[in-house]
């Protein structure tokens, strides 16, 4: 009898295939010609490897080219070491100038330029004393090297004259804040006698002190190149009448002339420091910088 070998116990042997998963679809259609793509070789840099030492240099010139670059056309720091414009800027005071706010030429729509403005407080190389030159000869007054900071009262074309307290402008008084204050010539702030409430349209503050009276002013009496008839001075083109907040301590406009545009640096911003130079010294540096610092003055906008 024959054994059918349907009927017996049937060894079945199952081959197991192993397959690499693939890339998807998408995968294939943006690699070239469907094959996977593979990394290029890293190249390695020529030359031999830079030091330590040349990684400083390197950044110290491009920090230094920057901060050239920034005090060029941005922003320059100037220091105050005189009263003019106390209590608007006091002694010892340090600030951030806006220089590109007054660039020349033509500005573009989203630029941050624009032209001077009346109330502006601008600081700009001394131009000379016209009528006293002999005033220019002291070491720390000189033309073009001295910085000037006061606010510019005339515009080009402006009609300017005083009476007494008063800046006539075109006919209308100035509308200015007119606050009576003693300077003691000390280096503090001056000492507010009387602070009348402010009355609308007062954009800033004046000081004068309440026992002087100044009305002497050679600009009025000597009108440079016929720009006045002795009483009443008329702005030239192209430059500007300054005074300072300190009326009765303050050489401007009234005294040596007007100020140039091409001599203006720029806007004063704010006060990034001030030191109390009126303040006793400890004699020590880092002490005396503690505690003679006008800490609530940083940042103070000048306005």
């Amino acid at each position: 009898m024959m054994s059918n070998p349907s009927n017996g116990p049937v060894s079945t042997r199952v081959s197991e295939t192993k397959t690499d998963p693939k890339t998807s679809t998408f995968s294939r259609i943006f690699n070239r010609n469907g094959h996977e793509k593979f990394p290029e070789p890293e190249t390695k840099p020529t030359g031999p490897p830079k030091s330590v030492w040349r990684e400083y240099f390197e950044s110290a010139v491009v920090t230094v080219i920057m901060a050239l670059f920034g005090m060029t056309f941005i922003v320059q720091a100037v220091k105050v070491p005189t009263g003019s414009m106390q209590n608007t800027i006091t002694i010892g005071d340090h600030l951030l100038v806006n220089k590109f706010i007054f660039a020349p030429g033509q500005s573009a729509a989203f630029l941050p330029q624009r032209e001077i403005r009346r109330a502006d407080i601008i600081v700009f190389k001394y131009p000379g004393n016209h009528y006293e030159p002999k005033r220019d000869e002291r070491p720390d007054n000189k033309p073009i090297v001295t910085n000037y900071v006061k606010r510019v009262i005339g515009l080009p074309g402006d009609r300017i004259r005083m009476e007494g307290r008063n800046v006539i402008v075109n006919g209308k008084p100035l509308s200015e804040h007119q606050i009576d204050a003693i300077d003691h010539n000390d280096k503090a702030p001056l000492e507010i006698v009387n602070n009348p409430p402010r009355k609308p349209g007062e954009l800033y503050d004046v000081y004068y002190d309440p026992d002087r009276s100044d009305d002497d002013f050679p600009i009025f009496k000597l009108p440079p190149l016929g720009v006045g008839n002795g009483h009443e001075i008329v702005v030239p083109p192209g430059n500007y009448f300054v005074m300072g907040d300190n009326r009765n301590n303050s050489e401007d406009s009234r005294y040596w002339g007007f100020v140039p545009r091409e001599l203006v640096i720029g806007r004063a911003m704010f006060v990034y420091w001030s030191y109390d130079e009126s303040a006793p010294s400890n004699g020590n540096f880092l002490l005396d910088f503690v505690a003679n610092t006008r800490w609530a003055r940083t940042g103070t906008l000048v306005k």
